[in-house]
C-alpha cells in the first residue's frame, strides 16, 4: 500500500494551466464535443486532437498529440477502450501531467482478462510523471479555474464563497447530483468522480482537497476501495489541514455490496470497520447520502464550536418538542438556561411561551422580533452553548424578513446558526440567500441538523488526544511469549498472563492436576469457585461442558473436577490438557467483553460491548481501530445502546466508566504491539462492578 499522492503530483491533472481533447469530434452528442463546450469557461489552452479535422467549432484542431505547440498539463481522453493504452503510453512519452480516461468496460465487468486490461493500464503510468484518473470515469471539474473536463452536465461556474465544498466520488451520477447544490447557493470548489480508480484514488483526491486553498470542506461517497487504511491516512492528512472531511460509505448492506462489485469493481468491505477508521482519523461519517452536503457546509462555515450544547429558539411550541425530540435521538445536549441567560429568557419571553430550552418565544415574534432576539442572543453569549437552532417554516418575503436578525446575531457573537427549512417549498423564497449567510446552515431534516451538530460536537472533543508507548520492556516480553508459544491457540491462564502485564486485571486462579490439588486450591483461593478444563483444543468452554460454577464446598469441588475432567477427554486427548483452572467466582456485576482481530485491509480491530445476550442477540457494540485513549473509549462506551447499565441499573452500583475506558485503551495498546503475531483476540465476560473491572476468560489466537 502507497501513501496518497502529495498535492504536487495531482496539480497538473486537476488544476491545469493547459488541456488536450484526444479524440476530439465536431459530431452532435461525442463526449469530444461535450468536453469541449463544458470547457468554454476555461481561462486556459485548450487543444482539440483528431486528424480528420482542422478545426471544431472555431477552435483548431490538431492531428496528433505531438502536433501541439507545447506538451498539455492535461489530456483528456475520449477514445474507445481499444484506443486507449496506446493513447496513454503517448502521454507518458510527451510528458504530459494527467491524463482523464472515460472509456468504459473495464474491471468493472469483472471479467478477468479486462480486469487484467485495467492492471496494464496501472502498471503503464506507475513510477511516471503521469496521473491516470479513471478508467470509467465521467471527467473532473475544478470550478476554481472554471475547468469543467468532463463529458457529463455541471452547473456553471459561480463565484465561491469561503465555505466551498470539494465533492469526491466514485460515481460520476453521484456527483453530477451532489454538485447541483450550486442551484441553491451551496459553493462548490471541485467534483471530481475517480471511476475505475486504476491509479487516482479517492484516498489521493481526498490528501489533494486537503492542501487546496479554494475548499473548506471534503465531501466523499464511495462504495469501496482497496486500501482502507490509505483512506484512513488520507483523513488523517485533512484533518491535521482544519479541513472537516464528510463520507458516506454506501454498500452497507449485502445486496449494496454487490451492486459495488458491479458496478466499479471495487470490494465494498466491512462498513463498521470502515466507519471506526475513518472516524478514529478524524472523518465524519453520515448515513444517508442526502446528508452529505448539508453537514460538509454546515461544517465548512461553522468552525471550532465554543461550548458544548445547542439553544433553540423558536416561535412555536410544536416545533419545540420535535426538535427536543431530534436532539434527544441524535444525543445532542440542549442544557438548560441559568444565570443572565435564565433571566434574559424570563423577561421577554411572555408567560404563555416558554423560557427555557427549546424556547418559545411565541407567535408574538411576528409583529415584534425583540424577545427573539433577546433570547437568541442570549444564547448565543452564554458559553454552555456551541450555536443556535431556528427554523424557517414559511418560505415567502416576509419570513425572510427574518435573515438580517439572524446573521446580525451569528457575527456578533462568532457562533454559527443552524436553520431548519421546516417548509414543505423546498426551493421557496430565500433558500439561495439563506445558502449564502457565512453564519447560518441550511438544513431540510431535523435528524440531519442534529446529527451534524452531533457529529461537530464530538469531532472537536474526541480530537488531538495522544497514547504514549508501551514500556518496551512489557511489549517485548509479550513478543516473546507469542512466538515461543507451542500452540496457536494460546488458552486462557497463557492468554491472560499475557495481558496482565498490560495493565488487565484478571482473576486470580490456580492450575490443578487433581481432585486433590482443585480442592487445596479452592481452599486456599476461597469459596464459592469455578472449574474449567485449561486446553488449547477447547477455545468455546461453555458449549464443551468444562465449565462449573458456584462451588461452594470441597464436596462439590471434587465432584466437578471429575465431571470438568470427563468432558474434556470428549473434546481432546489427556496430553493435550494442562489440568483444571480453580478460580473464585467474581461478584455479578455489568457483564461485558472485549476482543480484537487483525484485519487485513483495515489492520488491529477492537470491539467491546455487553456480553450474554446483549452481544449475540442486540449486537450492542463499538469498534475502534487500535490503539486508542481512554477518552475515546469513554465515548464510545457511551454511545452504547444499553449505555444506561453503566450508571447503575435497579439499585446495582454504577460502573467506574474512567476505569473500564482505561482497561480498554491498555487492552488496545496490547493489540496494536502484538498485530504482526496476533489474528484474534477474545476477553469474555469482563466483570464490571462498580471499580472493580476484571478479565474471567480469555484467549488469543496467534498468527498461522
Amino acid at each position: 500500500m502507497r501513501t496518497p499522492y502529495p498535492h504536487a503530483a495531482l496539480r497538473r491533472l486537476l488544476h491545469p494551466g493547459s488541456l488536450a481533447i484526444i479524440g476530439a469530434s465536431p459530431r452532435e452528442g461525442s463526449f469530444g464535443l461535450r468536453t469541449l463546450r463544458n470547457l468554454r469557461g476555461f481561462a486556459g489552452a485548450v487543444h482539440p486532437v483528431n486528424p480528420r479535422y482542422e478545426s471544431i467549432e472555431g477552435t483548431p484542431c490538431f492531428p496528433t498529440l505531438a502536433a501541439l505547440p507545447s506538451v498539455p498539463d492535461c489530456a483528456i481522453v475520449a477514445l474507445g477502450r481499444d484506443q486507449a493504452e496506446q493513447t496513454i503510453a503517448d502521454c507518458i512519452a510527451a510528458g504530459v501531467g494527467g491524463v482523464i480516461l472515460y472509456a468504459s468496460g473495464y474491471a468493472e465487468t469483472q471479467r478477468p482478462e479486462l480486469i487484467a486490461l485495467q492492471g496494464r493500464l496501472a502498471a503503464m503510468v506507475a513510477g511516471t510523471g503521469t496521473r491516470l484518473l479513471g478508467p470509467n470515469c465521467l471527467g473532473a471539474t475544478n470550478y476554481a479555474i472554471g475547468a469543467r473536463m468532463m463529458f457529463g452536465r455541471m452547473p456553471e461556474p459561480r463565484a465561491m464563497d469561503g465555505a466551498a465544498i470539494g465533492i469526491v466520488t466514485q460515481s460520476g451520477s453521484v456527483s453530477m447530483a451532489l454538485a447541483q447544490a450550486m442551484e441553491r447557493g451551496v459553493a462548490v470548489s471541485h467534483a471530481i468522480p475517480v471511476g475505475n480508480a486504476c491509479d487516482v484514488g479517492i484516498a489521493d483526491l481526498i490528501a489533494y482537497l486537503a492542501e487546496d486553498e479554494t475548499c473548506r470542506a471534503i465531501a466523499a461517497v464511495f462504495e469501496g476501495v482497496e486500501h482502507p487504511r490509505q483512506l484512513a491516512e488520507a483523513a488523517a492528512l485533512a484533518a491535521r489541514a482544519g479541513k472537516p472531511l464528510v463520507i458516506h460509505k454506501m454498500a452497507s448492506s449485502e445486496q449494496g455490496a454487490e451492486a459495488a462489485l458491479s458496478h466499479t469493481g471495487a470490494l465494498a468491505g466491512n462498513h463498521a470497520a470502515y466507519r471506526a477508521i475513518l472516524e478514529a482519523a478524524g472523518a465524519v461519517m453520515v448515513e444517508s447520502l442526502d446528508a452529505v452536503m448539508e453537514t460538509a457546509r454546515f461544517l465548512a462555515k461553522a468552525g471550532r464550536p465554543r461550548g458544548h450544547g445547542v439553544g433553540v429558539v423558536l416561535a412555536s411550541g410544536g416545533f419545540g418538542v420535535a426538535a427536543a425530540d431530534a436532539a434527544a435521538a441524535a444525543g445532542v445536549p440542549l442544557p438548560q438556561p441559568e444565570g443572565i441567560t435564565a433571566e434574559t429568557l424570563r423577561a421577554h419571553v411572555p408567560e404563555f411561551g416558554a423560557a427555557r430550552n427549546p424556547c418559545d418565544v411565541t407567535a408574538m415574534a411576528l409583529n415584534d422580533d425583540t424577545a427573539f432576539e433577546a433570547s437568541a442572543g442570549a444564547f448565543l453569549a452564554d458559553p454552555a452553548y456551541a450555536c443556535l437552532m431556528v427554523i424557517y417554516p414559511y418560505a415567502d418575503p416576509f419570513g425572510a424578513t427574518r435573515f438580517e436578525g439572524w446573521k446580525r446575531l451569528a457575527a456578533r457573537h462568532g457562533k454559527p446558526i443552524a436553520c431548519y427549512w421546516a417548509s414543505e417549498w423546498l426551493e421557496g423564497e430565500g433558500v439561495r440567500r439563506l445558502e449564502a449567510e457565512p453564519g447560518i446552515a441550511t438544513f431540510r431534516s431535523l435528524p440531519r441538523l442534529f446529527a451534524a451538530i452531533g457529529a461537530w460536537l464530538r469531532r472537536d472533543a474526541e480530537a488531538g488526544a495522544a497514547l504514549p508507548p508501551t514500556p518496551p520492556d512489557i511489549r517485548q516480553a509479550a513478543a516473546t511469549a507469542l512466538r515461543t508459544a507451542p500452540d496457536r491457540v494460546l488458552a486462557e491462564r497463557a492468554a491472560k498472563a499475557l495481558l496482565a502485564p498490560y495493565g488487565i486485571p484478571v482473576v486470580p486462579e490456580r492450575l490443578a492436576h487433581s481432585a486433590a490439588e482443585a480442592v487445596a486450591a479452592a481452599t486456599a483461593l476461597g469459596f464459592p469457585v469455578a472449574l474449567k478444563a485449561e486446553s488449547p483444543d477447547i477455545p468455546h468452554k461453555t458449549e464443551a461442558g468444562v465449565i462449573r460454577l458456584n462451588l461452594a464446598d470441597a464436596a462439590s469441588v471434587q465432584a466437578a473436577f471429575d465431571a470438568v475432567m470427563e468432558k474434556a477427554l470428549l473434546a481432546t486427548t489427556a496430553d493435550r490438557i494442562a489440568g483444571v483452572l480453580v478460580q473464585p467466582m467474581v461478584p455479578r456485576g455489568v457483564e461485558m467483553l472485549m476482543g480484537a482481530r487483525i484485519d487485513p485491509a483495515f489492520g488491529p480491530l477492537v470491539a467491546f460491548g455487553f456480553g450474554g445476550v446483549m452481544a449475540e442477540l442486540l449486537r450492542d457494540t463499538a469498534l475502534l481501530p487500535a490503539p486508542f485513549t481512554p477518552e475515546a473509549a469513554a465515548a464510545a462506551l457511551r454511545r452504547l445502546n444499553g449505555a444506561a447499565l453503566l450508571d447503575g441499573f435497579r439499585g446495582s452500583p454504577a460502573v467506574d466508566i474512567p476505569a473500564l475506558a482505561g482497561t480498554l485503551s491498555r487492552f488496545s495498546r496490547f493489540v496494536a504491539d502484538q498485530a504482526e503475531l496476533v489474528q484474534e483476540i477474545d476477553v469474555n465476560p469482563l466483570i464490571c462492578l462498580g471499580q472493580s473491572i476484571t478479565a474471567v476468560d480469555a484467549l488469543v489466537v496467534r498468527r498461522p
